[in-house]
């Protein structure tokens, strides 16, 4: 069995490889990385604001630059269909975003059809407050999301695939600000596609 950090080294190089080759993308990541770096910061002290920020800020523009900007063809740099990797992707791939992004859309609908969420919370009582529970819910929605899909490759791989996929998922924010952090300028040189993947992979 691959030690923890050689399998986590290879499960952040696949997804790079395969899912940032657009510059827009990458730069993008940047944008998700650093508010939910901010969102980390301020969840010791007010977790529904932070869950507010990851949400509203740092996934949406991260799920945007996938959906949005990066390329669907074939690859011609990692010699796959799009659907090879949609197939093979450990996390969540486009599809399971998709239905997890709905989830959120549709999760505000939970507080207007009962604003305890089953007394769960205070209902609300003005806007701030809504928003307030709002990031609650946000908060659990998220956890539910990685735990989910991390007990799933318990049971679909193995115990190490998920642990080692959870550990990338929260610390991706400080990995994508090493790697990206200068996508904008490339982006603003007119390089809309990462050429080193081409030549990473080469290697």
């Amino acid at each position: 069995m691959k030690g923890f950090a050689d399998h986590l080294r290879e499960q952040r190089w696949d997804d790079h490889r395969y899912y940032h080759h657009s510059r827009i993308n990458q730069s993008l990541h940047l944008v998700s990385a650093l508010s939910f770096v901010c969102a980390y910061a301020i969840a010791f002290k007010d977790p529904a604001i932070a869950a507010l920020i990851g949400w509203l800020i740092a996934m949406t523009s991260r799920q945007l630059g996938h959906l949005v900007f990066e390329p669907k063809g074939y690859d011609t740099v990692n010699h796959a269909t799009h659907e090879h990797k949609e197939e093979i992707k450990v996390g969540y791939n486009l599809h399971r975003k998709i239905v997890l992004m709905a989830l959120w859309a549709l999760s505000p609908l939970l507080l207007v059809l009962d604003p305890t969420l089953l007394g769960m919370v205070e209902p609300h009582r003005d806007m701030g407050g809504f928003l307030r529970n709002l990031g609650y819910l946000w908060l659990f929605l998220g956890i539910a999301g990685l735990l989910f899909r991390t007990v799933q490759l318990f049971i679909i791989r193995d115990v190490q695939t998920g642990l080692v996929w959870a550990t990338k998922i929260l610390t991706d924010p400080f990995h994508d600000i090493k790697l990206y952090h200068r996508a904008p300028a490339y982006l603003l040189q007119g390089e809309l596609i990462d050429r080193s993947i081409a030549r990473e992979h080469s290697r």
